[in-house]
């Protein structure tokens, strides 16, 4: 079993997270991500940057608000930070943390099912758009009529093919999350109870929702599943302790959060390395 290991950097500074990511690439970690936000500095800006200061490691989204971005804006950035990266790019999609500031800005969708909506068709949309196809597309918030473009007009495919791989929150065991996981190349595992309240994720649930995907998952691409949390300040046989049974459950990444950690907080933990399995 193998599993490769990421970092979660702060929001967002562009030279910091070029910096950073140069730094983790010489520390022997495998990614780094970056969340965004409905006012913040612009991840994919700061991957950019990141992408001209590393050969090696992958850059990813955790996560891209899609109501916050049309379908084919997310696909110009995306395809020009793939190709300017060579093709290490990861697409995280969500439908966007609202209690982080969204009531600042009344213009933009808030109701949890018309996200998921959007969410849902940008997927599709993303799929078509980088096959450098002709296609029409009439979803309930989106629409599109590529056969009215010569296809001149298009920009370059991504390096990655078919798609750049596309992540999203998997909500376990919620039906209509779980469809649409199906659709994607990897999950941010999450767990609802009964009562739609949000539940601590177990390697149990972890091992269920990979057997759901195996079981139920038409795509031929690897499909990767993220764990995450910390850590810092644990030795060699407690780093094997937290993690071991996250890659028995099926995990492929494990993302160390340092979401509100200073930077140099940050600059020590990765200097440190990723976890040690071995």
């Amino acid at each position: 079993m193998t599993i490769k290991f990421g970092l979660a950097l702060p929001y967002n500074q562009a030279r910091l997270v070029a910096q950073l990511a140069q730094l983790a690439e010489e520390a022997g970690w495998d990614g780094c991500f970056l969340g965004d936000a409905i006012w913040c500095e612009d991840p994919m800006i700061a991957l950019a940057a990141a992408a001209m200061t590393t050969s090696r490691i992958r850059l990813g989204t955790m996560l891209i608000p899609v109501p916050l971005r049309r379908p084919w804006k997310i696909a110009s950035e995306s395809v020009a930070l793939d190709r300017l990266s060579n093709g290490r790019l990861i697409l995280g999609l969500g439908t966007g943390a609202v209690w982080m500031g969204w009531q600042s800005f009344p213009d933009e969708v808030t109701d949890a099912k018309a996200r998921a909506e959007m969410l849902d068709e940008t997927i599709d949309i993303l799929t078509l758009l980088y096959q450098r196809k002709q296609f029409d597309y009439e979803g309930k918030h989106y629409h599109l009529k590529l056969t009215l473009m010569e296809e001149r007009h298009y920009p370059s495919q991504p390096v990655q093919q078919p798609r750049i791989p596309l992540w999203a929150p998997a909500l376990w065991p919620r039906k209509k999350s779980m469809q649409r996981i199906l659709k994607c190349d990897g999950a941010f595992p999450e767990k609802v109870g009964a009562d739609g309240k949000p539940e601590t994720m177990t390697p149990k649930d972890m091992s269920e929702m990979k057997a759901f995907v195996a079981a139920n998952r038409t795509l031929t691409t690897p499909f990767d599943i993220v764990a995450s949390g910390k850590t810092d300040g644990l030795n060699k046989a407690q780093q094997r302790d937290e993690l071991w049974p996250w890659v028995e459950a099926g995990a492929t990444w494990w993302v160390e959060g340092l979401w509100n950690e200073s930077e140099e907080a940050v600059t020590e933990r990765i200097r440190q390395g990723p976890p040690v399995l071995d």
